[in-house]
């Protein structure tokens, strides 16, 4: 999305985004290419937990530029994401005009650009910065209908309108990353101004070299061990499947308890580190954790 090619090939994205420590495999690398040949946005969806939100982290150091983040919520609007006017400083304005304010002609001048606060879409395409940032439109399926309605400008043309002082357009357009945890259907309309990718849960292989990439003090044993053991666990039918957040974070707790190798009793009281519902967590013991340990274990 940027000016001057980004990236020189999908082989290039690949590398550059695992000096970074994220694994992109040949699918999600060619999706990121072309969303920066074709300077289109790139849509990311897949479960809570796999990776989306790191793409743009590791992208945004990849091309040593800023990542304005903006995180979405229900309600979200205008003044949340775009732009809202700084009424503390337009009243101090007007105040040391005092008697010498004129209301007609005043009100243009307060409402100029030294007088907006610039909220995450405003300062993504309105910067100064060497390099166009990488913009981050976190869990979209959290806002309503309106605030994609709200992006579509933007997304279309780069550029948003300001009543008060007209279109602001961006000289380079951002790299825009937008993710979706597709708990609701994302509206037509502005999947076409996107390229999508889903980002599924990992293999084996591809989890094992998260973690060599992630938690590199992780024994090469243990490591495949996890992996292994997260394959059978997300067999089991669970309310809320453990991503590779989870992974992670249980890799790294194994570490800090100098855990040479799997065996039931860690993971027995390891287990809040990747099942965040006691549902689950009671569903795994009564399945066997001996056993799932066990088959992981024989790698």
């Amino acid at each position: 999305m940027t000016t001057g090619h980004a990236f020189e090939s999908i082989e290039d994205v690949q590398s550059r985004l695992g000096l970074q420590n994220y694994v992109a495999d040949r699918a999600l690398a060619t999706t990121v290419f072309l969303s920066s040949r074709l300077e289109k946005p790139l849509l990311l969806e897949g479960e809570a937990g796999v990776g989306k939100t790191e793409v743009a982290r590791a992208l945004a150091t990849a091309l040593d530029t800023r990542l304005i983040r903006l995180q979405c919520y229900e309600g979200i609007d205008v003044n949340h994401a775009v732009y809202e006017w700084n009424y503390a400083r337009q009243l101090l304005h007007i105040r040391a005009a005092g008697e010498g304010f004129d209301e007609k002609d005043g009100l243009g001048q307060i409402y100029g650009r030294e007088f907006l606060i610039r909220r995450p879409l405003l300062e993504s395409i309105d910067h100064e910065l060497q390099s166009p940032p990488v913009l981050l439109i976190d869990e979209i399926d959290r806002s309503d209908d309106e605030f994609e309605a709200l992006l579509l400008e933007l997304l279309a043309d780069f550029q948003i309108t300001i009543p008060e002082i007209g279109t602001i357009a961006a000289r380079v357009p951002p790299t825009v990353i937008i993710t979706s945890n597709r708990t609701r259907e994302i509206h037509d309309a502005l999947k076409r101004r996107c390229l999508y990718h889903w980002i599924d849960l990992p293999s084996v292989e591809k989890e094992l070299a998260i973690l060599r990439a992630r938690a590199p003090g992780l024994p090469d044993r243990l490591a495949r061990q996890v992996a292994e053991f997260m394959q059978r666990l997300r067999d089991e039918d669970l309310y809320k499947v453990p991503g590779i957040a989870e992974t992670l974070d249980w890799a790294r707790a194994l570490l800090e308890l100098g855990c040479p190798e799997l065996d039931p009793d860690t993971v027995e009281q390891t287990l809040t580190c990747l099942l965040k519902h006691q549902e689950d967590q009671l569903h795994v013991r009564a399945a066997g954790i001996e056993a799932m340990v066990g088959r992981a274990a024989g790698v």
